[in-house]
């Protein structure tokens, strides 16, 4: 994610001595405005507002000058103070009365079981689980990809290796070995465009030679025995380090295990390649990181993967890995997918064990699966799913299910889906070629699943996105202060400090009307979820941006961009909410689509299914990418 200076609506607040009949304190003098309690707007009444985003494009030498101004002790505060100014952000956060508590992580009211659907028990083992999840997939026809070329091009599913294996048309360490290449080549280019952060051939080639012997054996782990996975370099994976994409933070924080959700992928024979690259500390939208090189979109080298798992999005698209974990804080995992033409699930918070990450502590981030295919997502996340023990006591989650997509019930569950749409909101994006693109697969969902689209109204939207920056800032720094006060700052990235710079900024009273506005836009998503089960829009504002040549060595800033790419994604990080992007087509220059799905809380099989019957619908439209390895046939 990137931070963003948001402007404020103004369809919900009273000006100081406003007369009414709620209990909303209004004596109030000077400037203050005070907002009606949540229950009582009027949604006839909002009207939305484009983002207005009022910041200066940076790279090179001016980002470098700028970035030693807001530093200044004296000159920063100023700097900081008038973008602030501009961007009305104060106004929301200091001269706004809020009558609703604040609600410092999400609550969820309880959910209804979801029809159609198969339970998974959070306690049973990993490998148990993908057993179960794959008696939830229609039935494997190895003919569909082995028969020939005369299909349309489709990534290898993971059920592909486990048949190449089992029948002995290929090997993990022959597949190893063809990754090891791959990655040698790319070592060798000039700039370095790495897929990788940390790499070890011999450690990849161990993984792999103990995935060949059981095969041989006849005893693979699971299904996922000898599937080839990248972690993005914030999640624990020993024996490597974990960086955050930074050039020190592997010396203060020694690696000692897995993070939870990569020991149980381990488990299941995952075969692990690396740690993927990202943007620094996950502070950015694009993907570029002067530390270790700029990772490029496999569909055209000229443009950015998006951000921050940008190197486990550009990863499963280049087919070198069947999947990736990524985290997603401000859609960290869903925009890199997006613009990289694959899936990417945000489970609901507190879904998955975030022990073993950078950010463990916080209340907006999640780790998910990314994957070429929702199969595929569905059998990692089988994986990888289980609370923490904290978290299954506060936040009460209903049981993690799958879709089972082979059912009767399932498919009358498709029919009965009701989709939400907010017109304005969903048409406010660069291009057409991307609302036009996600309309079309909303008319053919109702012709051929009878999926019904409702209009929809969310008030509050630049509220939101306020109240995610600086909550997602300050558990930033509740977890970089340490280092940063021993001057580790100065090590990072341009782009990074500037983002720290402004998090400074925010007082502890800011954080608290944070959550005072999470609490609002809950209760307004909590509504809208009585009338619809999903919520539609496209993933991004944008399909990939165009990498600046001056933005390689020193970063940048451009807050535009991150305003385009992260204009659909906040609600289901401040709020918690299951999302998932799937790939649709692509726009006239050859750049892929992503339509998110929202979903309720726990409501990932609704989601899940959803995206599996998008998935079938445009699956003629997938282009393979530029940069693509068959890591099977080529063996």
């Amino acid at each position: 994610m990137g931070f963003l200076s948001l402007r404020m609506t103004e369809t919900n607040w009273m000006p100081s001595g406003a007369k009414t009949n709620t209990k909303v304190n209004v004596e109030r003098m000077g400037k203050m405005r005070v907002m009606l309690p949540v229950e009582d707007v009027d949604l006839t009444a909002v009207k939305y507002k484009h983002e207005l985003i009022q910041a200066p494009h940076l790279t090179g030498f001016p980002l470098k000058l700028f970035v030693w101004l807001v530093e200044a002790p004296l000159v920063g505060s100023l700097i900081l103070s008038l973008l602030k100014k501009q961007n009305r952000t104060n106004e929301e956060l200091r001269r706004t009365v809020i009558p609703e508590k604040p609600m410092f992580k999400p609550e969820f009211p309880p959910q209804e079981k979801e029809p159609g659907v198969i339970i998974m028990e959070e306690d049973s083992n990993a490998g148990d689980r993908v057993e179960l999840a794959l008696k939830c997939l229609p039935p494997y026809d190895p003919a569909h990809h082995w028969s020939g070329d005369s299909f349309p091009f489709l990534y290898w599913k993971i059920r592909d290796y486990a048949h190449a294996y089992r029948n002995g048309h290929v090997t993990p360490s022959m597949v190893a070995e063809k990754i090891i290449s791959v990655m040698e080549e790319f070592n060798k280019r000039n700039p370095p465009t790495p897929f990788l952060i940390s790499f070890d051939a011999e450690e990849l080639r161990t993984q792999a030679t103990a995935s060949t012997q059981r095969f041989e054996e006849g005893e693979p782990l699971s299904v996922l025995d000898g599937i080839f996975m990248a972690i993005k370099d914030d999640i624990d994976c020993y024996p490597y380090p974990t960086k955050g994409a930074t050039t020190w933070y592997h010396e203060v924080r020694p690696v000692k295990e897995d993070a939870v959700c990569v020991s149980k992928l381990r488990s299941c024979g995952v075969i692990f390649i690396g740690k993927a690259n990202m943007h620094e500390l996950g502070l950015g939208t694009t993907g570029n990181n002067p530390n270790y090189g700029t990772t490029r979109n496999p569909h055209a080298q000229d443009r950015y993967t998006g951000g921050s798992s940008s190197g486990s999005a550009a990863l499963v698209a280049s087919g070198l890995c069947s999947a990736a974990l990524g985290t997603d804080s401000g859609g960290s995992v869903r925009i890199p997918s997006s613009l990289c033409g694959v899936v990417g699930l945000k489970t609901t918070y507190g879904r998955t064990n975030m022990k073993g990450s950078l950010c463990d502590c916080g209340t907006v981030e999640i780790i998910g699966p990314i994957a070429s295919t929702v199969e595929d997502v569905m059998l990692v996340y089988a994986a990888i799913l289980g609370s923490s023990l904290a978290d299954g006591i506060s936040l009460n989650p209903s049981p993690p299910c799958l879709p089972n997509l082979a059912s009767y019930e399932s498919s009358n569950a498709l029919r009965s889906l009701r989709l939400g749409k907010y017109t304005e909101w969903f048409n406010d994006v660069y291009s057409t070629d991307i609302s036009d693109k996600c309309e079309e697969v909303l008319n053919l969902l109702a012709q051929t699943h009878s999926c019904v689209t409702i209009e929809i109204t969310i008030p509050e939207m630049h509220e939101m996105r306020t109240a995610h920056v600086v909550s997602v800032g300050c558990e930033a720094l509740c977890v970089l202060n340490p280092d940063c006060e021993d001057g580790k700052d100065t090590q990072l990235s341009l782009d990074t400090r500037t983002n720290l710079a402004l998090f400074r900024s925010f007082s502890a009273s800011d954080y608290v009307t944070s959550q005072r506005i999470r609490r609002r836009i809950m209760y307004y998503h909590m509504e809208i979820f009585k009338k619809v089960d999903i919520i539609v829009t496209p993933t991004t504002g944008i399909t990939a941006p165009v990498i600046s040549p001056s933005s390689l060595n020193q970063g940048e800033t451009n807050l535009q961009v991150s305003g385009n790419l992260m204009r659909f994604v906040i609600s289901a990080n401040l709020l918690g909410l299951p999302a998932i992007s799937v790939p649709i087509g692509h726009d006239k220059q050859g750049l892929p689509i992503g339509l998110q799905l929202i979903g309720r809380p726990w409501a990932e099989a609704s989601i899940l299914r959803l995206a599996s019957a998008v998935e079938e619908l445009c699956a003629d439209s997938r282009k393979r990418p530029s940069t693509f390895y068959d890591t099977l046939k080529a063996n």
